[in-house]
């Protein structure tokens, strides 16, 4: 065995250690899925972040790999790597719950489009992740399954709406995790928890939920995107690339090659410290941790701010608020919590108007605006910038008062940007401050999601991994 396998148990390995030690037969599949299981049972007693072990599927589906790779057959880059699934996201034979309570028996027939490719790839789902109800909170709690707590203090939020994956990823339970992001909800439970995640930009990554009632509205169309969640950037750039490719059913899917425009490095960074509001001290430690180490790589880090950032914002909370009040709220109004629609009518009511002109004049500022980022990528290919602005809030501090929830929508501003312009975007830890974890965010243009994750690896050859972490002994 080489030294990944014999230094590591196998669920503190990441998904490409667990795939080569398995091409190599250092470990079986078997063992893969035995191991996160076992350390499931372990930790997820102390923060809730699975919901539902596919244990009997899972060691099936290994014992079958196993004998794949014994006949010597050709196998996919994630063989026998176990993964864990959003429970707002199609996995056929189990329930798409959306943490409500009215979708506990939801069993969907079939996978997502890039839960197929992951099957394909030999990739192994063995649970399912909790989330916020109906995946609208950025705080992870439902009726359905409870609350998932942060590793590093239950106390505070894990963030939302994938923050069972974060979670399950953070300590050890899966070393991939699937989830999405419609405004911030891969990004900031990847802060608050200490691991990376992508959004990847529209187009990408093809979407589609079999029991939906109807197609999504126009902003979850262009603002939504599926993505992983990984302890390091190579496993995120691994499964980015698994789960990218042609399904008939998202028509928004784009056959763009990976590697697009890709610029040779080092080149000319946005270091942006002021995305509108005045940073915590947290988050000006990663952006100063961030800007050092890419300078230290041979970049050059100028401090600038896109255009448009507020603008961006407002632009960003009124289209989704009038989408909210017209489609969404009359829709699930028989199943909401009083929790969630009091989140709800928060958001409503930072944009309480809106007719179809302003709808309408809404998406042509979108354009507007986009290209206003396109003129400044040309300057600068990436931006470096703050996750959540903030400190890591408390529990159920989007719901606690108007004052709590406006601090949440102010300090998520360059988070929504990325939504807004359907742009790839990655979270990255950077280090510690104050014991716990703090985050940059990694911002590039359309289709160029490998130059995201290029200036993430660069920055993190210089940072020590602080996951898995294991709760109660931080």
């Amino acid at each position: 065995m080489n030294k990944r396998a014999v230094n590591k148990e196998i669920w503190q390995m990441g998904a490409g250690d667990i795939a080569e030690a398995i091409r190599a037969r250092e470990i079986t599949c078997t063992d893969a899925v035995r191991s996160h299981l076992l350390r499931i049972d372990e930790v997820n007693p102390l923060v809730n972040a699975v919901t539902v072990k596919l244990a009997e599927r899972a060691f099936a589906m290994a014992e079958l790999a196993d004998k794949r790779l014994e006949r010597g057959e050709h196998v996919g880059r994630l063989h026998g790597v176990p993964f864990t699934i959003k429970e707002n996201i199609d996995l056929a034979g189990t329930a798409t719950t959306s943490g409500m309570v009215a979708g506990k028996d939801a069993i969907s027939p079939v996978d997502a489009p890039h839960i197929a490719r992951l099957l394909k790839s030999g990739a192994i789902p063995i649970a399912r992740t909790n989330l916020s109800e109906m995946a609208m909170r950025p705080h992870t709690s439902n009726q359905l399954h409870g609350t998932t707590l942060n590793p590093w203090s239950p106390a505070l939020t894990c963030g939302g709406s994938s923050g069972g994956d974060a979670v399950a990823v953070a300590t050890g339970m899966t070393p991939l995790g699937m989830g999405n992001d419609y405004g911030g909800s891969l990004r900031v439970p990847s802060q608050f928890c200490g691991v990376a995640s992508i959004k990847p930009g529209l187009g990408r990554v093809a979407s589609h939920s079999s029991l939906l009632p109807s197609d999504p509205a126009l902003t979850m169309q262009l603002f939504f995107s599926n993505g992983p969640i990984a302890r390091r950037v190579c496993d995120l750039r691994t499964g980015f690339y698994t789960m990218s490719g042609f399904d008939a059913r998202d028509p928004w899917w784009a056959p763009a090659p990976f590697g697009n425009g890709h610029k040779p490095r080092p080149f000319r960074v946005a270091l942006v410290k002021n995305a509108g509001i005045e940073p915590d001290t947290s988050s000006s430690a990663a952006l100063d941790i961030a800007a050092l180490y890419l300078a230290d790589a041979g970049y050059i880090v100028e401090e600038a701010e896109p255009p448009s950032i507020m603008e961006g914002w407002k632009l960003f909370i009124e289209l989704v608020a009038m989408e909210l009040r017209t489609l969404f709220i009359p829709m699930v109004q028989p199943f909401m919590s009083k929790k969630i629609a009091k989140f709800l009518k928060y958001f409503c009511d930072m944009f309480p108007g809106g007719s179809l002109a302003d709808y309408m004049n809404g998406f042509a500022l979108r354009n507007s605006i986009a290209r206003e980022w396109n003129f400044f990528f040309e300057k600068y290919p990436v931006i470096v910038g703050p996750v959540y602005s903030g400190a890591v809030p408390v529990v159920d501090f989007d719901i606690k008062s108007e004052e709590s929830f406006f601090t949440f929508m102010a300090n998520s501003k360059l988070v929504f940007m990325a939504n807004l312009l359907g742009l790839p975007a990655v979270s990255l830890p950077v280090g510690m401050h104050k014991g716990l974890p703090v985050s940059v965010q990694i911002i590039s243009g359309r289709f160029k999601e490998d130059t995201a994750l290029d200036v993430a690896e660069d920055i993190e050859k210089f940072i020590e991994q602080k996951t898995p972490v294991t709760p109660g002994r931080i």
